[in-house]
């Protein structure tokens, strides 16, 4: 994934387009009817003194940049089976556009934010290509942003460095930085930049909860997605930086967690040459294999941080309190996301109900009401529930509040392959092939796609760019979309064999058991993803 430059012949014998960006001209790739644009740098490789500072501007090039491959992948946790070519150079964007798309379009833009937990991931996933999106007159954008501890990281040391820069969520910086870089140049490529509309899921999609509530990303987009993103306090919302900021949902600050991994490392102290040690750490050492504690247990990865001045709350106390951005929004996630002893290690169902206090009548009534389910099935649904579908109904109901206009889904689709396996609904992730319209890169092999598979991420695929477009996912010949009030309650359900019905959200008993046990959060360990 080595990115170049092109020289004078290269130059003269490639015919792709050429469109110039603020720091330089980039030429990309036409396959059809639609061009690619990627590997272009939106900001300078985070190295060296730049490694744990915000994102620096982009030095500017003279030569046609070779925009045709992507480039580097940001350094990660590699799942078995990876094939990502990492860099710490790795602060790249891509695009895809209709070809007939110039500087005159003024195009709908989307912005996609990828998951991974904040340790891995990239914006070059082929699952993520936005081919579909191009064809549907929209210009699709994905980007790389620092991950692990590159991306979330705090040191007494870095907070003395440079007092006046943002500290801690480096991957948030990036990726208001790439939102920046958009509004600058997305015209010159046919984009709208008033009609950015960002969309991510899993880590991605609590990404979308924190730019909606950053103030530094104000006006940045004008539409917003998130898919499996949470949204409730203890869902990676932001550890507290110092003691002197500390909660008690997170008793152990970011710095203290930064100090855990340095001593690890052998290097102790707060001042400059800590600093500088911890710089002179390669990148194998700072990702320290993926481990988020030591031998001991001690914790030695923080996740997203609440600094007080780039993340200045946690997404919901920002929507209890009603200063969200108020844009349009899509929320939703899977039907069975998660199995096992995710958020709580009880044993058996009535130990799960039993958390619930004075509401485990409740919710055994809600969650396994004739007592014939099975504690897997109970389990994944309260996991589910709990991480994933009543912080998305509260998020609505924050945005209906403001008099912003908000859509709910519940994907359940399961291919007949992967059915033995997801018993209990649609599994983490399970949606994205069919938002982008990518069904030959999608996750688990469940073989060749079946026509209504296909018919079902042209459906998904419309409705995203439908709300992109103009804030709206209807449109003709679309299954209807209810808008979500908090009388009728409605959302757009998927179900297992794919049918796509506006109705009445099933869960709610599920949801407003779950929405009394957030008021007793004493009873219930939160995890978080």
């Amino acid at each position: 994934m080595t990115c170049s430059f092109l020289n004078a012949q290269q130059s003269a014998q490639s015919a792709g387009p050429e469109v110039k960006t603020a720091a330089g001209t980039v030429r990309g790739l036409k396959e059809g009817d639609i061009v690619s644009f990627k590997g272009i740098p939106y900001a300078a490789p985070p190295v060296g003194a730049n490694r744990w500072r915000p994102p620096q501007p982009v030095t500017p090039w003279k030569e046609v940049r070779d925009a045709s491959k992507y480039c580097a992948d940001c350094p990660q946790r590699l799942w078995p089976g990876s094939t990502a070519k990492t860099s710490e150079d790795c602060l790249f964007l891509n695009l895809w556009a209709p070809a007939t798309a110039t500087g005159k379009s003024k195009l709908p833009v989307m912005v996609w934010i990828h998951g991974g937990a904040f340790v891995a991931g990239s914006g070059s996933d082929p699952g993520s290509a936005g081919d579909a999106f191009a064809k549907q007159g929209v210009i699709l954008t994905t980007i790389n942003y620092r991950l692990s501890r590159l991306g979330h990281f705090a040191h007494p040391a870095l907070s003395k460095e440079h007092p006046d820069e943002f500290k801690g969520s480096y991957a948030y910086m990036d990726q208001i930085a790439a939102l920046k870089w958009i509004k600058e140049n997305i015209a010159a490529f046919g984009g709208d930049p008033n009609n950015v509309t960002i969309f991510g899921f899993s880590a991605g999609g609590v990404s979308i909860h924190s730019l909606l509530t950053i103030p530094a990303a104000r006006g940045l987009f004008h539409k917003a997605i998130g898919e499996s993103s949470g949204g409730r306090d203890g869902v990676l919302t932001g550890r507290p930086i110092n003691k002197e900021n500390a909660d008690p949902l997170y008793p152990v600050s970011a710095e203290t967690i930064g100090m855990n991994f340095a001593h690890k490392h052998k290097i102790d102290g707060t001042g400059a040459d800590a600093l500088t040690k911890l710089r002179s750490l390669s990148v194998e050492e700072i990702l320290d294999g993926g481990q988020e504690s030591d031998s001991s247990g001690v914790k030695i990865y923080s996740g997203p941080i609440l600094d007080g001045k780039l993340v200045v709350e946690t997404a919901e106390s920002a929507y209890q309190a009603g200063r969200q951005a108020k844009v349009p929004l899509i929320i939703g996630n899977c039907s069975g996301e998660i199995g096992g002893p995710f958020v709580s290690n009880a044993a058996s169902k009535e130990a799960l109900f039993a958390l619930f206090g004075d509401n485990a009548a409740e919710a055994k009534a809600a969650f396994d009401p004739d007592g014939s389910k099975e504690f897997a099935e109970v389990m994944t649904k309260f996991n589910t529930d709990w991480v994933w579908g009543e912080p998305a109904r509260m998020t609505a109901r924050a945005y209906v509040a403001k008099g912003a206009p908000a859509y709910i889904f519940q994907f359940g689709y399961v291919a007949a392959a992967s059915r033995e396996r997801s018993r209990y609904g649609a599994g983490h992730g399970s949606e994205v092939s069919f938002v982008f319209n990518t069904l030959h890169a999608r996750w688990g092999s469940p073989g060749e796609a079946t026509p209504e598979e296909k018919e079902l991420a042209k459906i998904m695929n419309t409705y995203w760019a439908n709300f992109a477009k103009t804030g709206d996912p209807n449109g003709n010949g679309l299954p209807a979309w209810p808008l979500y009030n908090t009388q009728k309650e409605e959302i757009l359900d998927i179900d297992l064999d794919g049918k796509t019905v506006g109705k009445p959200d099933p869960r709610k008993a599920r949801l407003n058991v779950i929405e009394k046990a957030f008021k007793q959060r004493d009873r219930i360990q939160v995890r978080g993803i």
